[in-house]
């Protein structure tokens, strides 16, 4: 796998309360990714952006929602997030405070 592609796999975190809650409990971080990475690309991109040894990783497809406006149906876009487990002392620090 090249460095460029690894570069693209994470499009961000995914802050929510049951991530926030997994964060605290369970050392697992939750991030929104592409959705034709794999768990492995998955691993090795948060490894070398982050500078953290990773666990486990376990993904998730969102399907998009159908929504209407007016007389007009769309479906939001389909998307993939990953819940990836830290090693006993990793952590990841996205402010950047100390």
């Amino acid at each position: 796998m090249s460095q460029e592609r690894l570069m693209t796999v994470l499009l961000g975190p995914h802050i929510s309360e049951k991530g926030t809650l997994l964060a605290e409990k369970s050392n697992q971080i939750v991030f929104k990714v592409r959705r034709d990475a794999n768990k492995a690309e998955i691993r090795k991109a948060v490894e070398l952006m982050f500078d953290v040894k990773v666990e486990g990783v376990q993904v998730v497809n969102n399907r998009g929602k159908s929504k209407r406006f007016g007389r007009m149906t769309g479906t939001r876009a389909s998307w993939k997030k990953a819940y990836v487990r830290l090693a006993e002392g990793q952590d990841i620090d996205f402010l950047g405070a100390e």
